[in-house]
């Protein structure tokens, strides 16, 4: 995609939606006897969240998975919009629009597999981690440089904070 066609998208984005595992975490998920564990969160994501909250663009996670760990990391972040065991994710999309009164074409989503194919499809700016699935790849309008769980979220933020005129990072710590 052209730069100034995806500088045009991430200008109207008002709502970053992303997936967890595979964006938020490096896709790993540690086990043991009572089931999962631990996931690893990249710190630097988090400060996209904060980042992005600054300049007025909330975010979310849409994940199908379960996970305490995804709700502690989202409470950590204040993120309020929280959508955990969602197994078909373009459905939510309509009901998510419906509530805050957005439009698809405000909503960024970033993917790494089929799963995340159909709601990819549907937002106004499609992005995936740089290790995304081939399927996820081919309808995203922007693949980060970033792999999942080191910074994929981060960099769309910074793209979109960019486009739309925000103060580059000062990347002294985050959450």
């Amino acid at each position: 995609m052209k730069h100034a066609d995806l500088a045009a998208k991430a200008r109207r984005i008002k709502l970053v939606l992303t997936d967890c595992d595979g964006v938020l975490t490096d896709g790993g998920v540690y086990y043991g006897e009572s089931g999962e564990v631990l996931k690893r969160f990249n710190i630097r994501d988090g400060m996209g969240v904060e980042r992005l909250r600054a300049v007025g663009v909330e975010t979310g996670i849409v994940t199908g998975e379960r996970s305490p760990s995804v709700s502690k990391r989202a409470e950590k972040l204040k993120i309020t919009e929280l959508h955990l065991g969602i197994k078909d994710k373009a459905p939510l999309l309509g009901e998510i629009l419906a509530r805050t009164g957005l439009t698809a074409e405000q909503v960024a989503f970033i993917g790494d597999d089929t799963n995340d194919v159909p709601i990819l499809g549907l937002v106004g700016l499609a992005a995936c981690p740089g290790d995304a699935t081939v399927f996820a790849r081919d309808v995203a309008d922007y693949r980060c440089q970033a792999h999942g769980g080191h910074g994929a979220f981060r960099e769309l933020a910074e793209l979109i904070i960019s486009c739309q005129g925000g103060a580059p990072a000062a990347d002294r710590g985050s959450e």
